[in-house]
């Protein structure tokens, strides 16, 4: 088979939409969406072929798993339950090991993302108790959630979507357990190695440990010099600025004129705007001094904090959030969140500048003074990940929703374990009841419900009938089962599989699993493995995200909160996925050759 023009374009055009993905050029589901009515438009595939994503069985039920994940989220469940297994915890060893491994067998069955943002602040506020090092725990508590979602098909979206891609190609589709004989065995061989071996290979991030000393989280924040300032007209030295524990005036802005580097002998002025980088408990007691206020942008005021009328809160910028691609003050926080940004930290890069004009990125830290309605507002939004404690639990007294809602569910798997409901029917049933039972308002269910995510995965299913209808995917799989002839069935299999792991690791899981599959299905057919052997590959792979913390949600929630360099995920997840890469590889082949 030779590549036509046709088969040419389609994957110039799919290659372009991965290097904007990359880049970030607009957010993910819309450029997604472009590529594929630009498909449609110029006749690559028919409207109906090109969106039956949105129809789609898989997504559908993701949609659906939305709205159990919130009630749950909701009702601190889950929360309450790890915090019991935490409390009788007698070492940090055990305590790790009481964490992952039901937070592992959990995943199987909930949502990993409501789990990570719930469990996030609950584990870092426990780590501050016991005096240990949250780094060690954040991290692997994600790789733990990663690893159990393999080993159901409601684990994790990206089951969801290839189940979806195996009904829509003829084939019977996962039973709920079936992915249960590849990720049970790299679950047990994963929590092995995050037990023993990975706290070793994570920095101790949060407390001092002789070579591993606290790494704070340096936060750009803006004060700005009042006219009750006791030092104005005086040297930033003399003002008692140039030598602050933990702190770094990095820029002076007095109206158009920017002063940087800033000297000690440079004099402050009332109505200076001051840029410090540090930590944000000494931007705090600085912000308390006489005179020098931290600038938010809006009426909402750092000082309302110590009257108790606001709180301080912590939120990490999601990959299909609506903040990406403009200002903080394009963004209109106040309006929008009922919340001011205070300071914000990005790993690895130090960011300058005035607050409102900084645009934010996946991944960064915002520190926010909230008010009375930021937490819902913040559930309808979802622009961030809120990583920051309450400050009061939020369960309820008799735990009626949490327990109701638990038996529901279980009723619901029960259903598509025995064969009498497939998952769709199931999990749209268990909804109903929540929603008749009242454990979650019509209103509620809206919000829990992740549009974007929904708009990525079928703008993507479209895109992978592209590439079916193209015959690309045809082509795409006779070259590399040619290429890979003479090395046999295993390397081409540990070829595909590193492949769509980089994949993972550049434009998620999801839309990876929706570009391989097809590829995939096709090599099945040339080298004589089972299409359902090949689906559990593709899915395990697509899933395996360890090397950064772009590629799955829950990685980039722990980024900022565990204070964590890329290279500290390159550093625990390299051996994680030649291992989780080793069992996937040796199981399909055994079983499905």
């Amino acid at each position: 088979m030779y590549m036509t023009m046709e088969m040419g374009m389609v994957l110039g055009i799919v290659g372009l939409m991965l290097i904007g993905l990359v880049m970030d050029v607009v957010r993910p589901e819309l450029l997604v969406l472009t590529t594929l009515f630009v498909f449609i438009v110029f006749g690559f595939i028919s409207p109906e072929e090109g969106l039956a994503g949105f129809s789609n069985q898989g997504m559908l039920t993701i949609g659906l798993l939305f709205i159990i994940g919130g009630v749950f989220e909701k009702s601190g469940l889950a929360e309450k339950l790890v915090s019991r297994i935490l409390s009788g915890a007698a070492s940090e060893e055990e305590a790790r090991g009481r964490l992952l491994i039901p937070l592992a067998g959990m995943s199987g069955f909930l949502n990993n993302t409501p789990l990570v943002v719930t469990l996030t602040p609950v584990v870092r506020k426990w780590c501050e108790v016991h005096k240990l090092s949250p780094s060690k725990f954040l991290l692997p508590m994600s790789y733990a959630t990663i690893l159990g979602g393999t080993m159901t098909l409601m684990g994790t979206s990206t089951n969801l979507v290839i189940h979806g891609l195996l009904l829509d190609f003829g084939e019977q589709g996962f039973r709920f357990f079936e992915l249960l004989i590849v990720g049970l065995p790299i679950t047990v061989v994963g929590l092995i190695y995050l037990l023993l071996f990975a706290p070793r290979l994570l920095p101790g991030y949060g407390r001092g440990e002789g070579e591993e000393e606290e790494r704070p989280r340096d936060f750009l924040s803006e004060l700005r010099i009042q006219a009750d300032f006791p030092h104005v007209g005086k040297t930033v030295k003399e003002a008692g600025l140039r030598n602050l524990e933990g702190l770094y005036l990095i820029e002076i802005r007095r109206g158009k004129e920017r002063i940087s580097p800033v000297s000690g002998d440079t004099e402050i002025y009332n109505g200076d705007r001051l840029f410090f980088t540090g930590v944000i408990s000494s931007i705090a007691e600085l912000g308390k001094r006489r005179g020098l206020v931290v600038d938010t942008g809006t009426d909402l005021s750092v000082a309302d904090l110590k009257k108790g009328t606001n709180k301080l809160r912590e939120g990490v910028v999601s990959h299909q959030s609506s903040l990406l691609g403009r200002t903080v003050k394009e963004n209109r926080f106040r309006e929008a969140y009922d919340a001011a940004v205070v300071a914000i930290h990005r790993n690895e890069e130090r960011i300058e500048g005035k607050i409102g004009e900084i645009e934010p990125k996946a991944g960064d830290v915002l520190l926010m003074v909230a008010g009375e309605s930021f937490d819902q507002r913040v559930k309808r939004h979802r622009d961030f990940y809120v990583t920051s404690p309450e400050g009061k639990e939020k369960f309820f007294e008799d735990d009626r929703t949490g327990w109701s809602a638990l038996v529901i569910f279980i009723g619901a798997v029960l259903c598509v374990v025995s064969g009498i409901l497939s998952i769709f029917k199931a999990m749209a049933l268990a909804v109903g009841l929540m929603l008749a039972f009242r454990l979650v308002s019509p209103e509620e269910a809206r919000e829990m419900i992740q549009f974007r995510v929904l708009l990525l995965i079928a703008g993507a299913l479209g895109i992978g009938n592209v590439i079916i209808e193209s015959k690309a995917a045809d082509w795409m799989a006779q070259e590399l089962t040619q290429a890979m002839e003479p090395y046999g069935v295993i390397l081409l299999l540990v070829v595909l599989y590193g492949m769509t792991t980089l994949l993972t690791e550049i434009v998620t899981n999801n839309a990876a699993a929706v570009i391989v599959f097809p590829v995939a299905y096709q090599i099945s057919e040339q080298i004589g493995v089972e299409p359902l052997g090949m689906a559990i590959f593709v899915a395990i792979a697509a899933s395996a995200s360890f090397l950064s913390p772009i590629g799955y949600q829950t990685n980039l929630i722990v980024f900022g909160p565990g204070g964590y360099r890329f290279r500290d995920y390159l550093r625990a997840g390299m051996p994680l996925t030649f291992l989780t890469g080793i069992v996937t590889v040796g199981i399909v082949y055994i079983v499905y050759t």
